[in-house]
């Protein structure tokens, strides 16, 4: 089937209105919730033959938060579909004010392949659940887990509602071509532009959701060990490709050396070569990006780690130290499994370095002084972050997930995700009881009089 025939039989089904219904909804949410979990063994196994994910991290990286959000969408959706009443204020007394949500339309959801799942459905999941119809159009990057995204919705949902597009620049190119209601994209910032361009000769609201390079401040106050413990963790999950993973450290001047112990201790878990490989670490998901990688590692600079195999498309993960911010691993997001340590002695000059970059996805800071963590937090804008943790702030629906500037415009993931697939429609509701004659011909000094004092 043609996409233009997908696309309009998807407008033709949002404009009979079964969409709306919140009960049709929510049974679609269920249902999603039920295939996922039945089908549980099988979408392991894909993302694992696309770059050796476990299973311990598919769940944990995805899965938990898709299931998560699906039930707090199945709960919350009547509350969040409801009209919200506002006040009105004198001038347009007597009457009652109130905002409906209401769905888009149709929408086109463009996935990223290093969280196949959770960076395809989730925006897929809160589309459907503000009542618009989808296409989602996953990497084909990650061809396996695309592949069975695209059997399991395909074969239990009409394409006039819910329906996978498979293929890689060429189909999303043919996409981009038609007009829909609204654009959801997760990747590059390259293509988060060319995405923009197509999307605005429709008119087409979009949310871009790209990235950046994430500073990590550590301060000397710091607990170390823990704070070592968390960026590990946090940088080398999914062997480093992860949009708000911290991108490089600075480190107070001073603290380098204890924090570099406590990266080793934390490292010593990982493997170092490609015959140590083990669940709690994964491949990169092609040569291509390996190479990328691979040309970023300063032999000379490397502190820990810096094992590379290119068949196996393995690097061991690597800490770089002596790294100052000319250097060309700190030209574009790293998106793997290296950490560049730089030193800082003056936070001015610090914020200013990281103010003169495009503005961040995420920004963590490690520290006990508040003073330090408020200036921070005041003086750097980025999209999100942590105090004394790093990319956990995903985890918490109540914390809106998005960029700004170059790494993102709009948010989601909790209301945030229903509200990015929503029209907010105002409405001033009147009864005709009553009629002031101010604002009507003729006029007069004292009904400018009487307006100024109503109005003001």
């Amino acid at each position: 089937m043609k996409f233009e025939e997908i696309i309009e039989q998807q407008r033709f089904f949002f404009n009979s209105n079964h969409t709306k219904d919140l009960n049709f909804r929510i049974d679609t949410l269920k249902k999603i919730l039920f295939l996922l979990k039945e089908n549980e063994h099988l979408l392991y196994k894909a993302v694992y033959d696309d770059f050796g994910k476990s299973e311990f991290e598919t769940y944990t990286t995805e899965f938990s938060l898709i299931y998560h959000e699906i039930k707090l969408a199945i709960k919350k959706l009547k509350s969040w579909s409801k009209r919200i009443k506002v006040r009105t204020g004198f001038a347009n007394f007597p009457a009652k004010s109130y905002i409906i949500p209401e769905p888009l339309g149709t929408t086109l959801i463009i996935g990223a392949w290093n969280y196949p799942y959770q960076l395809s459905l989730l925006p897929a999941i809160y589309s459907l659940a503000a009542g618009n119809t989808v296409i989602l159009k996953p990497s084909e990057l990650s061809s396996k887990a695309s592949r069975a995204m695209a059997t399991l919705i395909n074969s239990n949902f009409e394409s006039n509602y819910f329906h996978v597009v498979e293929g890689g620049v060429s189909e999303t190119t043919a996409l981009l071509e038609h007009r829909f209601d609204k654009i959801f994209f997760t990747g590059s910032i390259p293509v988060g532009r060319l995405i923009y361009q197509a999307a605005a000769k429709h008119l087409t609201p979009v949310t871009l959701e790209l990235g950046g390079k994430s500073p990590a401040f550590i301060f000397a106050d710091c607990d170390m060990k823990t704070t070592a413990k968390r960026i590990v963790w946090a940088k080398f999950i999914n062997a480093g490709q992860t949009c708000v993973a911290p991108d490089y450290i600075l480190v107070e001047k001073g603290a380098e050396e204890k924090l570099l112990k406590a990266l080793y201790k934390e490292l010593e878990k990982y493997p170092k070569t490609f015959q140590e490989f083990s669940d709690h670490y994964m491949q990169i998901v092609n040569t291509k990006n390996f190479d990328r990688l691979n040309q970023l590692i300063d032999e000379s600079k490397v502190c820990f780690g810096g094992t590379r195999d290119r068949d196996a498309r393995f690097i061991s993960p690597t800490v770089l130290k002596d790294v100052s911010f000319e250097d060309s691993i700190m030209e574009d997001e790293i998106f793997g499994p290296i950490l560049p340590i730089l030193t800082f002695s003056d936070l001015d000059n610090a914020i200013h370095q990281v103010k003169s970059r495009a503005k961040p996805l995420a920004c963590y800071i490690y520290s006990r002084n508040t003073t330090s963590i408020n200036k921070l937090l005041s003086e750097l804008s980025f999209g999100g972050g942590a105090v004394n943790d790093s990319v956990m702030h995903l985890s918490n629906s109540n914390l809106p997930f998005g960029g700004v500037g170059f790494s993102g415009i709009g948010s989601y993931h909790g209301k945030a995700g229903f509200d990015a697939f929503s029209h907010f429609k105002s409405i001033l509701h009147k009864p005709f009881w009553f009629e002031s004659h101010f604002k009507y011909a003729p006029y007069s000094a004292s009904k400018l009089k009487w307006i100024k004092r109503i109005m003001e």
